[in-house]
């Protein structure tokens, strides 16, 4: 699943291509992918219609489109496992998987929503207080110029849970996923199922500081592409991979101490690590 750095590439290329553009039109060819809008098609094509876009907006792995025509309205993307928001000459033809398309007045790109697998969709939301009301439990990311380091360190700590089952929680802190948190554990040679009531919180603040980091890495070379479904607007996959320490790199030598990575499972997904730096907690005496 596209985590933070991945749905940031994808806003700045909608944001470039698609706000300020009057829409013409609005094409569902699949009526799944816009399952979470009351209405359907035919709610969609008529927010949409006759507007345009704002801007692109994004908290953790959500983006939204708000619309011009007032603030309380937006376009809410949701690329779940394998959606893609490309920008296509109107030329083009049409993807494999392609469920929404966009159209526009001036007929330069038109929007294109293609998603393999349909877990993700498109939905119009009302928008309260700047961010649409589906995704307002959302907690703020640690790009957003407004996130809160030190009262999330303390929500972190109150868990008192897995390190990295916290970090996969949206609702605590947002835009991590499966691999950004391995690499953020990785570099605080920290294992993920370390108890968060266990470390102190200076520690849970390295973990943090890593994250923030390795996100922005992955964001200047484009995110991290495993196969064909991460793609930017462009349909350029991103190079980051390379550059990963821990996440898909099973039996390759740790670079810190060359023990041999580990997978293991964790919360039904593969979770890597290097079993010397990152050690496994002690079982509690009895």
């Amino acid at each position: 699943m596209p985590e933070l750095p991945e749905v940031e590439v994808v806003r700045r290329g909608v944001d470039r291509w698609a706000t300020g553009r009057a829409i013409a039109g609005v094409d569902v060819l699949y009526p799944r992918s816009v399952r979470r809008s009351p209405g359907g098609a035919g709610a969609i094509r008529s927010a949409l219609v006759g507007d345009c876009f704002r801007c692109a907006s994004r908290r953790g792995k959500y983006l939204w489109l708000p619309l011009a025509d007032g603030d309380d309205r937006a376009l809410v993307v949701h690329l779940g496992m394998s959606g893609q928001v490309l920008m296509q000459p109107v030329e083009s033809d049409d993807e494999k998987h392609l469920r929404v398309r966009v159209r526009f007045d001036d007929d330069d790109r038109e929007m294109r929503f293609v998603d393999q697998r349909t877990f993700g969709g498109v939905y119009i939301d009302d928008v309260l207080d700047g961010v649409p009301s589906t995704i307002a439990h959302i907690a703020r990311d640690p790009l957003d110029p407004q996130f809160d380091r030190a009262a999330t360190i303390r929500a972190i700590r109150r868990k008192d849970t897995e390190i990295k089952r916290v970090l996969l929680d949206q609702s605590v802190i947002s835009g991590i996923g499966n691999i950004y948190a391995d690499e953020a554990l990785w570099r605080s040679k920290v294992n993920g199922r370390r108890s968060t009531g266990s470390l102190p919180a200076s520690k849970v603040g390295e973990v943090l500081d890593h994250a923030t980091v390795v996100m922005r890495e992955a964001l200047a070379q484009g995110g991290t592409s495993f196969d064909s479904l991460y793609v930017n607007v462009n349909g350029e996959s991103g190079y980051f991979e390379r550059s990963l320490d821990a996440y898909g790199r099973e039996g390759e030598p740790c670079r810190r101490c060359g023990a041999p990575i580990r997978r293991e499972a964790f919360m039904n997904r593969s979770s890597y690590r290097c079993p010397r730096c990152q050690r496994s907690p002690r079982a509690p005496r009895t």
